[in-house]
């Protein structure tokens, strides 16, 4: 299994980037579909994939968000990256991930209307939300997005391989 790190390193790279900068630069989306492709042609994938499911799984990962991206809800880096990340994991996997990394979101989502009304640390929530909050009339400025949704994809995924590898 000399992909899995390989895999997991990149989700590294990707979660560290989102959350810090609050995007997923096409270089780093690129590098890992490059990456999954090579697992894939060594007969090498860390979520035991094939070509079709890995394949339909990159479709529906892209198809999928490109939908919400469309509302404005996403960014564009979150839909690549979904995109890329569906090479890796296959069709099977992306529901599992899907939802465990939009429970993950909602928990962002909260923490940030908590600590939005009641800045209780705002050094935890600088760190959570990469910026301080904003206050007063700056908050209906402008909708900025605030959750790193890549970055709970990759988290997401971490958790699935672990958890599939135990029950294994």
């Amino acid at each position: 299994m000399a992909s899995a790190p390989i895999c997991l390193l990149w989700l590294l790279f990707v979660a560290v980037y989102d959350f810090r900068e609050r995007r997923v630069p096409n270089w780093l989306v690129l590098v890992g579909a490059a990456l999954a492709l090579v697992a894939l042609a060594l007969g090498d994938s860390p979520f035991k994939s094939d070509w079709q499911s890995s394949l339909l799984g990159a479709a529906v990962g892209f198809g999928c968000l490109l939908l919400v991206y469309a509302t404005g809800l996403m960014g564009a880096g979150d839909v690549k990256f979904a995109g890329a990340l569906g090479l890796w994991v296959g069709l099977s996997a992306l529901l599992p991930i899907w939802i465990i990394s939009s429970l993950l979101a909602a928990v962002h989502a909260l923490l940030w209307i908590f600590f939005q009304r009641w800045p209780l640390f705002p050094k935890f929530s600088g760190l959570l939300f990469s910026q301080p909050l904003p206050s007063g009339e700056a908050r209906s400025a402008g909708r900025k997005r605030f959750i790193p949704y890549a970055a709970y994809l990759a988290f997401a995924t971490v958790a699935w391989m672990v958890w599939s590898r135990q029950s294994s």
